[in-house]
């Protein structure tokens, strides 16, 4: 197996120094013509960072090339999580096993030497004093009502815990079709013969899937700084969350006080969660415009075919090298296109009126407000950590590339009809701008639209009189 069989690249943490060794040493069988003496197994058949591993051990002993110079203690972990990965029998995606790493992750800390950290009582009132202030503020920049119940303080681990589950809901469709791509790739005649193997590639990949989501959610939880990132809501309904010391990291070498810092990011994780709890169809219609993309991804089953037929077992870097290349490949189809259309302009949306709304609460109150606006937009616009995640996880980049548009659009909806006019339109998606909207602002902020409002209560209105001249009727009689 490779260590990379789905097409996914390396986590950048992963050392990649089993296969050089081996293409150094031909003496060793890694990448001799005859692989004599050497491991038929490779460096690391099964692709996990298993835990301690270290180099490659004696080219004459299978085990030693699989499990490095391991101590006792790192030798039955690698065990354990070898059997965890051949026992697996759930889903496409090994979930257990995907938080585990993420754990792991989060534990060994970021980049800088950052350690995560259990969140103390100061740091747990400061980002509930921050939420509140910034409900108060937002009350005056919108119609919508306050959607945090409550305003939690996270650690890096509890936000892997917390946004697991939505995490699921966007990997598992196209874990789906890749786990059924690799059972597919088999000549028929073999398919007859290899049911236990195939059942086996089926644990591999699950294992597989939960090894890179775990790695990527848990570099990712060393960046974000609340539960809505990345436009979406990953965390549980009603809960603003900041993760206090990657709030601290974010403001470092901004010049900007720490609570300003912390209030404006507190505004934009407030201004997210009234939309998404006060427009009831919006986690819907996300969630299901990147369900809808990825089912238009189709997997490029040549390239397994032929890694597959070409696989030798001396040589198995020969399929991580052919699978490496990725295997998504969006259909170039009207639907794919206009499915894709609809999730970038819906992003775009959201993050343009969490935008709009926030600058108008901020620009008076913090001196800072611009700066950061300006800082987060980058962030957004330029692809940070969160849209390198999707792109790995699910082949697409979930990024907001009409941001600056749609926040535009919203501010010039606010000077033509109000907070209230403006706010109304997510009463129904079929009432939001379009992507060719946002090309021309100004003929949609001037456009006449259906009051979806007042169409409800006129057909409410025909209900009762029909319901009464039912009754007069039957009285009459």
């Amino acid at each position: 197996m490779s260590d990379t069989p789905f097409g996914f690249g390396l986590p950048p943490e992963e050392p990649e120094n089993g296969d050089e060794g081996k293409k150094k040493d031909p003496a060793g069988g890694g990448q001799g013509s005859g692989g004599q003496g050497g491991n038929p197994f490779g460096a690391n058949p099964f692709g996990f960072a298993m835990p301690g591993m270290g180099g490659q051990g004696g080219a004459d002993n299978p085990f030693a090339a699989m499990f490095g110079n391991l101590n006792p203690q790192d030798l039955g972990a690698a065990f354990q999580q070898l059997g965890q990965m051949l026992s697996y029998e759930g889903g496409p995606v090994n979930w257990d096993m995907a938080k585990q790493i993420a754990r792991q992750v989060v534990a060994q800390g970021t980049a800088d030497g950052t350690k995560d950290a259990s969140v103390g009582p100061a740091e747990k009132a400061a980002v509930e004093e921050a939420v509140r202030l910034a409900d108060l503020w937002l009350d005056q920049a919108t119609s919508l009502p306050s959607g945090a119940g409550t305003a939690v303080a996270w650690s890096r681990a509890e936000w892997v815990e917390a946004t697991l589950p939505a995490w699921k809901q966007l990997v598992d469709p196209v874990a789906e079709r890749v786990g059924a791509a690799m059972g597919d790739v088999l000549p028929q005649e073999m398919q007859a013969m290899a049911g236990p193997l195939i059942g086996m590639m089926r644990s591999m990949g699950g294992a597989m899937f939960g090894q890179q989501i775990g790695q990527a959610v848990g570099v990712l939880a060393g960046e974000v700084v609340g539960s809505t990132d990345v436009g979406l809501p990953l965390g549980p309904a009603g809960k603003a969350a900041l993760l206090p010391l990657n709030v601290e990291a974010f403001g470092k070498d901004l010049g900007v006080p720490a609570d300003e810092v912390r209030l404006y990011l507190a505004l934009r994780e407030a201004a997210h969660q009234r939309l998404f709890a006060h427009v009831p169809w919006l986690r819907s219609h996300l969630f299901g415009a990147v369900e809808g993309y990825a089912r238009g991804i189709k997997v490029d089953t040549s390239k397994l075919e032929e890694a597959v037929g070409q696989l030798d077992p001396t040589h198995p870097e020969q399929l991580q090298e052919a699978l490496q290349q990725g295997m998504f490949q969006p259909e170039d189809t009207p639907e794919q296109k206009a499915s894709l259309a609809r999730l970038e302009t819906a992003l775009a949306l959201v993050e343009g009126w969490v935008d709009a709304v926030v600058h108008e609460a901020a620009k008076s109150r913090l001196t800072s407000a611009d700066a950061l606006r300006e800082t987060l937009r980058r962030r957004r616009a330029t692809g940070g950590p969160a849209e390198q995640t999707f792109a790995t996880l699910i082949g697409l980049e979930l990024r907001p590339r009409r941001l600056r548009d749609a926040s535009r659009l919203w501010a010039s909806l606010t000077d033509a009809r109000g907070v209230d006019g403006r706010d109304g339109l997510w009463e129904h998606p079929d009432m939001l701008p379009t992507a060719t909207d946002l090309d021309d602002p100004d003929g949609f902020v001037h456009r006449e639209h259906m009051d979806f409002s007042e169409l409800d209560k006129m057909l409410g209105e025909a209900a009762k009189g029909d319901s009464e001249g039912s009754r007069d009727g039957d009285d009459e009689k």
